[in-house]
């Protein structure tokens, strides 16, 4: 049968019958290209002739496995944390992130830091930068060692050459980025589906046959999702996705997949002028250190991954000089705030139909943790009634649609990181006590059962905040100012 002509995007991989100047899947214009398709009837033909295979099928029992397999440190605790811990020999590690992320920074200094460690050469191969940026870059964040080889090219051939001629066995191996190197040997524009499937096949096969851990960068398109086929993170062992915000130095690594440690560490780094450098204990970036209560904040302690941390929540709500008042979000979800306010105002007891309402994170953060409503909903009240929420009182729980406060999982940890930084006071959902027994250590459970108990709870604590805060306020005129909420029977 005579093969037939299609049309594929270089971008996605998507297939058409004729050619169109833009992506119908991803978007792209100019990339759609001409193919030869395959017979129809060829995988029939294939399936019918068979050989000896190389190595024989073994029974699962008789297969030697070693649990405890070597590891190779990055010299970053935080890199190897989301490693699972270390670099497993053969693995292949795709990272991906945004332009300007760091990503090229943060393995320059890994590299720098196996090569000191193991004295084994470490090779660098870029296809984006030429030797002389790199070697700028490493004398910048001082990234000087002897064993550290940086190489530029933008050919498979040339790159594995570049491999063969190192003396000794090399300790690490990284190709930046997989889309930017081409093979002389497929047809296509570097980028290409066939021509990124083809580097990273040839790549991965070499680091396996090896034993020889490597780092794949990947390029992401401008909804900040990888570039190439999916199958190119099916290849991969291990998926990390780089994040941060241009306008804050946070960088926040996640593992998207991990076939040697879990599949939902992050961890966290800051951009310098040095370079990227570790924050073992991110909390503190995401609080503003006060000496003094302000109305309209509230802690709260979400989970990234497996790591909790210490966040705060804000509000802004001010009188509205329009008919419909606006409602401003940043580091939480648009949506779900929107929610937030109306259970706050219908369930709550708390005006805010005439009022603007502006709720955001502290230091560039992003959070989707459904633990942090119960706060988000104490800073808006906080901060339309003028109320305190004292400095050592934070507030851990999921608010339904109903008004109820309900449970969130790692609770256990989510109050010992809370008792590390010294919160002693934790606002959480009914029955949490009796749930953790003693687990929860020094720390006094605020239980609520309902949005209107836990406004009713913040006016409690008021005489304290505001004798902390350097007030002669009493009980009797914080509970007039305030006198639409009651105590509700749980």
């Amino acid at each position: 049968m005579r093969a037939r002509t299609t049309f594929a995007c270089a971008g996605c991989g998507a297939e058409y019958a004729k050619w169109y100047g833009r992506c119908q899947q991803c978007g792209a214009y100019a990339t759609i290209e001409e193919q030869a398709a395959a017979p129809a009837n060829a995988g029939l033909k294939s399936t019918r002739t068979t050989r000896a295979p190389a190595r024989p099928a073994r029974r699962v029992r008789e297969i030697e496995v070693d649990s405890r397999q070597a590891r190779t440190s990055t010299g970053l605790r935080e890199l190897d944390r989301v490693l699972g811990g270390g670099l497993v020999p053969g693995q292949v590690v795709l990272l991906a992130g945004e332009p300007g992320a760091g990503k090229s920074t943060l393995l320059l200094s890994a590299a720098d830091a196996v090569a000191e460690s193991t004295g084994r050469p470490v090779l660098y191969v870029s296809g984006e930068e030429s030797v002389h940026q790199l070697a700028a870059r490493a004398r910048r964040i001082e990234a000087t060692s002897e064993h550290l080889l940086l190489a530029d090219s933008n050919e498979l051939g040339e790159a594995l050459g570049h491999l063969e001629a190192v003396e000794g066995e090399p300790a690490l191996l990284i190709v930046d980025s997989v889309q930017a190197i081409a093979s002389a040997e497929v047809e296509g524009r570097a980028g290409g589906v066939a021509q990124v499937m083809e580097v990273a096949s040839t790549l991965t096969r070499l680091a396996k046959s090896r034993n020889l851990p490597m780092f794949l960068v990947g390029q992401v398109t401008k909804e900040s999702t990888l570039a190439g086929p999916r199958a190119l993170e099916h290849i991969a062992d291990t998926t990390l996705a780089m994040e941060g915000e241009k306008q804050t130095p946070l960088r926040m690594l996640r593992t998207i997949k991990n076939r040697f440690g879990p599949a939902d560490e992050v961890a966290c780094f800051e951009q310098t002028d040095t370079g990227v450098v570790e924050v073992p204990d991110p909390s503190s970036l995401f609080r503003s250190l006060r000496a003094s209560p302000v109305p309209g904040t509230c802690l709260t302690v979400t989970v990234e991954g497996r790591r909790p941390m210490i966040a705060e929540m804000q509000a802004l709500v001010s009188p509205s000089t329009t008919p419909n008042p606006r409602r401003g979000v940043s580091g939480l979800d648009t949506s779900r705030v929107s929610m937030l306010v109306a259970i706050t105002e219908r369930l709550g007891g708390v005006r805010l139909n005439d009022k603007d309402v502006f709720a955001a994170t502290v230091g560039g953060m992003r959070s989707s943790d459904p633990a942090t409503d119960l706060a988000v909903c104490l800073a808006i009240a906080s901060a339309s009634q003028d109320l305190l929420v004292p400095l050592d009182v934070a507030a851990i729980g999921e608010v339904s649609l109903s008004g109820d406060i309900r449970r969130v999982g790692m609770m256990t940890q989510r109050l010992a990181e809370a008792r590390r930084l010294g919160y002693r006071r934790v606002m959480v959902p009914l029955g949490t006590g009796s749930s953790l027994g003693q687990q929860s250590g020094d720390v006094e459970l605020l239980e609520v059962a309902t949005i209107h108990n836990a406004f009713f709870t913040l006016t409690q604590l008021q005489p304290r905040a505001r004798e902390s805060a350097g007030s002669p306020t009493t009980m009797e005129r914080e509970r007039g100012r305030l006198t639409s909420i009651r105590p509700v029977e749980s």
